[in-house]
């Protein structure tokens, strides 16, 4: 069973690129690792301080939990923060292609 998940989330202007080294430091992990049950996008929206991960778990337990990168993105991430991030289960609804690389 596929569990679905949508964040959104605003940095400080200050914060935003820290914040996307963070996240690349993630997928770099994830390219090497591999995991499975996992397909996971991130995206930097056009004000440049908003960002926006969508991702689709297969199984019982999430592969990015088991990751050193992400914990480290997640250690500081309330200082990099304007305000809480917003997390959402979602359902799939149609996609195209949309985690091609």
């Amino acid at each position: 069973m596929s569990r679905m998940f949508v964040v959104r989330y605003e940095t400080r202007a200050e914060a935003a690129e820290e914040n996307q080294r963070l996240v690349r430091q993630v997928f770099a992990q994830l390219n090497e690792d591999r995991p499975d049950g996992l397909c996971y996008a991130t995206f930097r929206l056009a004000d440049g301080v908003s960002f926006v991960h969508v991702g689709v778990v297969e199984g019982e337990t999430n592969p990015l939990v088991e990751l050193a990168a992400f914990a480290e993105f997640q250690k500081a991430i309330g200082e990099r923060l304007v305000a809480p991030l917003d997390r959402s289960d979602a359902t799939l609804v149609g996609s195209y292609r949309i985690l091609a690389d």
